[in-house]
């Protein structure tokens, strides 16, 4: 999370919105045709308001737990290999999606939790705490990050037609591999810091 990019590949990855395509298209068939603009759209703007104030309120919440720099970092990478996991293993962990059988979906499930899910705020909050002087950076790299979603969810039939379903799981597959990567560097830079900080120690 040192840079604007890495913050926004991040996002992306825990947000996954390619691999929440057919999730999209059930929730998004129940809306009718004139309307579906509409929803993305507010839906989009519910998801980001979220997690913007995830990220707002992320230091104050890791400050007032006294939780270290280090421990944050370290956190961050249990979260994203967690996610990780569920992305190359989908039967590891359970998936939320499923919102009401009937009627526009208003917030659930595609505002929450397939955009902003309890990962995505817990990854929000890592992100913005680590530097919080960079705020301005995360909220852009946010501000990308939904651009994706509105675009994946815009083409979700094409992309689904495009790509089958194999095509999908296989992409989703590889971003949890790419996750997982990142997670175990996370995880292992948190320890180092920590250790560090440790062995400094008069």
């Amino acid at each position: 999370m040192n840079t604007f990019f890495h913050a926004l590949i991040l996002l992306v990855l825990i947000t996954d919105p390619l691999g929440n395509i057919p999730l999209f298209i059930v929730a998004l068939d129940r809306v009718a045709p004139e309307r579906k603009s509409r929803v993305i759209w507010r839906e989009s703007l519910i998801a980001f308001l979220i997690l913007a104030a995830a990220m707002l309120a992320g230091r104050g919440i890791m400050a007032f737990l006294g939780l270290s720099d280090e421990s944050i970092k370290a956190a961050g990478g249990v979260i994203l290999f967690l996610i990780a996991i569920n992305m190359v293993f989908p039967g590891s962990g359970a998936r939320l999606g499923e919102g009401p059988a009937q009627g526009e979906p208003f917030i659930v499930p595609i505002a929450v939790p397939l955009i902003s899910g309890p990962s995505a705020m817990a990854m929000a909050m890592v992100i913005a705490a680590n530097d919080p002087s960079r705020m301005l950076e995360w909220l852009a790299a946010l501000v990308i990050c939904i651009g994706v979603t509105v675009l994946v969810l815009f083409a979700s039939g094409r992309i689904k037609r495009l790509l089958g379903e194999q095509g999908l799981v296989a992409i989703e597959r590889l971003m949890g591999l790419v996750l997982t990567a990142v997670a175990i560097d996370m995880m292992l830079n948190g320890a180092a810091a920590y250790l560090g900080k440790f062995l400094a120690r008069p």
